[in-house]
C-alpha cells in the first residue's frame, strides 16, 4: 500500500489529461465540471462546460439565469435534473453570500452536491484532504486489492471510501484524486485495460488471479422496463403546440408536442413520420412514434399547452428523444 499512491502521481505527472476545468481553484468552475461529468463522458463534457461557463462564467451569473435558460444550454445533455439542481445551488451560494462553503459540510448543504462531488470541489479548490470515490476509483481499487464486495451496496461504498481515504497524500488531495480518475479511465479501463503497461502491475491481485475482468463486482440491477410514446407534431398555419413535463416522471421541465391521448384530432388525417424510435435511459427503454397533423384549424388542447411559431420551437429545451424526432419534421414549403 505505501508504494501506490507514489506510483499513481508518478503516473499522472506524465499521463494525466489536459482538461480545461484543470489547474483551476476556482471553487464555481470545479463545481460546474463536476455536475456535468456526472453521467456524461469527458468527449461530450467538455464543450458543454465551455459553452456553459462562456453563458455564465460566475455563480452569480448563473444564480439569475431562468430554469428555461439553464435548460436550453443543457439540452441535450440528459438527467436534467442535475440542471435544475446546479440553478438551485447557485441561488443558495448568492444567499449565503455569494461565496462557496469552503468545508465538506457546508458543500454537502448545497442541492445536488453528494459525498464524490463535495470531495472534489473540497479537495480540488480548496486542498481539503478528502478522498473522491467514483467508477473509475472503484474499479482500480477492486482490481489492484482484489476486492469483490459489491460496489453498490452500503459495505462496499464503505469499504471502498475507506481505503481510499487511506491511501490518500494528506498534502497532495486533488492530485490524487485526478490522478485516481485519469488511471481508471486510460489505463485501467473498463474493458481491455492496459495491464502490459500498467506500473500497478506487479501489485495487482486481480492481474495475477486472472480477475481483471470480474472486478468491480455489482450487485443485482434494477429491472429496466420497456414504455411507449406517441407524439403528433400539429403544423397550423405556421404555428405548433407544446407543453412543458410536469414534475414526477422524466424530463421535467422540459418541452414536448402533443401526446397521442390528449386533445381531439382526426388521427386519419395524420402521416407517421417515424415508428418505433428507440431511446435508452438508466431505468426504461423508450419506443416512440411520431405523427405530422396539418391543419387550418387548432384542436382542442388541455389548457397546459401553449402555441409557438416554428421559427420560435428552438428557444425551447426539449428532451434528446424529441430532438431526434422533430429533426423528421418537414420544412414548410411556400
Amino acid at each position: 500500500m505505501k508504494d501506490f499512491a507514489p506510483t499513481l502521481l508518478r503516473w499522472y505527472a506524465t499521463n494525466g489529461r489536459t482538461l480545461p476545468w484543470r489547474g483551476t481553484h476556482d471553487p464555481y468552475l470545479i463545481w460546474v465540471s463536476e455536475i456535468i461529468l456526472q453521467q456524461t463522458r469527458i468527449e461530450q463534457g467538455r464543450d458543454y462546460y465551455l459553452r456553459f461557463t462562456r453563458h455564465w462564467p460566475t455563480v452569480q451569473a448563473l444564480a439569475a439565469a431562468t430554469e428555461d435558460e439553464v435548460l436550453l444550454q443543457w439540452q441535450g445533455l440528459g438527467y436534467y435534473s442535475r440542471a435544475r439542481n446546479m440553478l438551485h445551488a447557485a441561488r443558495q451560494v448568492m444567499q449565503q453570500g455569494g461565496t462557496f462553503p469552503c468545508t465538506i459540510e457546508g458543500l454537502r448543504q448545497l442541492k445536488g452536491v453528494g459525498p464524490y462531488t463535495a470531495a472534489a470541489i473540497g479537495s480540488m479548490a480548496f486542498g481539503l484532504p478528502v478522498a473522491t470515490v467514483d467508477g473509475n476509483v472503484y474499479r482500480v481499487l477492486a482490481r489492484h486489492f482484489g476486492i469483490d464486495t459489491p460496489i453498490n451496496s452500503t459495505q462496499g461504498q464503505k469499504l471502498f471510501a475507506q481505503l481510499a481515504q487511506s491511501l490518500l497524500p494528506q498534502q497532495q488531495a486533488a492530485d490524487f484524486n485526478q490522478a485516481m480518475m485519469d488511471f481508471g479511465a486510460i489505463q485501467c479501463t473498463p474493458q481491455s485495460p492496459h495491464c502490459d503497461t500498467c506500473p500497478l502491475a506487479d501489485t495487482c491481485v486481480a492481474l495475477h488471479t486472472d480477475q481483471t475482468e470480474r472486478l468491480p463486482v455489482k450487485g443485482n440491477k434494477t429491472k429496466v422496463t420497456t414504455r411507449r410514446l406517441t407524439y403528433i407534431y400539429i403544423r397550423c398555419n405556421g404555428f405548433t403546440a407544446i407543453h412543458r413535463r410536469p414534475a414526477g416522471d422524466i424530463w421535467q421541465g422540459l418541452w414536448e408536442p402533443v401526446k397521442m391521448e390528449e386533445g381531439k384530432m382526426k388521427m386519419e388525417d395524420a402521416v407517421c413520420l417515424r415508428q418505433n424510435v428507440k431511446h435508452v435511459l438508466t431505468h426504461q427503454v423508450l419506443l416512440a412514434d411520431f405523427y405530422l397533423l396539418l391543419t387550418d384549424q387548432r384542436p382542442a388542447l388541455p389548457p397546459d399547452y401553449i402555441w409557438v411559431h416554428e421559427s420560435e420551437l428552438s428557444g425551447y429545451a426539449v428532451p434528446r428523444l424529441v430532438e431526434i424526432l422533430l429533426e423528421s419534421v418537414p420544412e414548410i414549403t411556400e
